[in-house]
């Protein structure tokens, strides 16, 4: 489950997926401010939507003329942004036909103007003004400029399994399919926001890279991840751990299956995974995500025969962004989708024995955590 496959990281905008359905390429990742110091924490996506029904310009369905119409999205979305103090999301559209999508021996490439991304390297720039975010609430993002370009070193995967397997991503069985190449990932570079240019080194970067695709979202929608892990037993900095929680709802051949999680702990070099499609490891799920009014809070239990983890995350909803998206159908159905990487909290980690209570392996403070809450309103 921590091998890296990058079959999983092609573009899988194919045969029906190519007139319904989505691709992105996440990243997440912390820089400091070259002048003041000050930590932020960036995120960046290329996003690709229904390649078979683009035009000479990109569709966005959320404008009135082409929701009148009927008409599907279809577009290289470029999205970045940052949480913290004054929370920004960015979009750029381009057309996919000025868009060049593929891959070679050294894995996924996608090039456009400016804008390329790879496994080992990230460039682009977004810039929107006031009046044109104003004019365009069909672009759904705030205004701002960001610049980038990194180095991305992926140290650990997350294989979620035969889920995503070749059978199953070619039967298009799953609405939703997720694979985390880069669960804990070095970055390194610069990035240039609103004007104040950022250094991202690999030690500080805790960076985080996966993918989603599919036909539609999960609602509920969950995502906990951190590589920013300090024992509490020790007191010592966990240099080769990671934990990646993700999922919600899923739907198999269109029937919606339980609430259901999806999560590996990489603990020093060993991987404790939460997988409930792996049924003989006897994986139980227990979650509540729930807002007040001023955080989002996470509550995540699972165990299977050999372990238990137990997470506990909160994050200030004044850092996060109501992060949007459309469907390939061209609905918008998360209006309240919260998106943050400045979370916070803990996990306890237990081994099972035989004849003998589970053993504490550590209790871990976790920061940086990159965090998502959100059901469909």
């Amino acid at each position: 489950m921590n091998k890296s496959d990058l079959k999983r990281n092609d573009w899988m905008l194919n045969g029906r997926f190519a007139r319904k359905g989505y691709d992105w390429w996440w990243h997440n990742f912390t820089a400091v401010n070259e002048k003041t110091g000050e930590e932020r924490a960036f995120f960046i996506e290329y996003f690709t939507c229904n390649p078979a029904l683009g035009g000479d310009q990109p569709v966005c369905g959320q404008l009135p003329v082409n929701r009148e119409a009927g008409r599907r999205p279809s577009y290289l979305m470029l999205k970045c942004g940052w949480w913290g103090d004054n929370p920004t999301q960015l979009h750029k559209f381009i057309a996919l036909k000025d868009v060049d999508i593929g891959h070679d021996d050294n894995g996924y490439f996608v090039k456009a103007g400016d804008c390329s991304a790879c496994e080992t390297r990230l460039i682009g720039k977004v810039e929107i003004s006031p009046e044109d975010a104003a004019a365009h609430p069909e672009w759904m993002c705030n205004s701002g400029s960001m610049q980038w370009d990194i180095n991305v070193d992926k140290k650990v995967a997350f294989n979620v399994g035969y889920g995503a397997g070749s059978l199953f991503r070619k039967l298009k069985a799953f609405e939703m399919y997720w694979h985390a190449e880069g669960m804990k990932s070095l970055y390194s570079g610069s990035i240039t926001a609103n004007g104040e240019k950022y250094i991202i080194t690999n030690e500080r970067s805790f960076g985080y890279a996966d993918k989603n695709w599919g036909a539609d979202f999960t609602s509920p929608w969950v995502w906990l991840s951190s590589c920013d892990l300090v024992s509490k037993q020790t007191g010592k900095r966990l240099e080769d751990s990671v934990f990646d929680i993700g999922g919600g709802r899923p739907k198999a051949f269109g029937i919606a299956l339980n609430r259901k999680l999806l999560s590996d702990f990489w603990y020093e070099g060993k991987s404790y995974e939460f997988n409930f499609s792996k049924f003989w490891t006897f994986c139980r799920t227990k979650f509540d995500c729930k807002e007040t009014e001023d955080k989002i809070i996470w509550y995540v239990r699972q165990e299977t025969t050999k372990a238990i983890m137990e997470t506990q995350v909160e994050c200030d909803k004044s850092k996060m962004l109501l992060v949007n998206y459309e469907s390939p159908d061209g609905a918008k159905r998360h209006n309240r989708l919260w998106n943050g990487g400045t979370g916070c909290g803990t996990v306890k980690l237990w081994k099972k024995r035989l004849f003998a209570k589970p053993k504490l392996l550590d209790e871990i403070e976790a920061k940086h955590i990159g965090c998502e809450w959100g059901e469909y309103c």
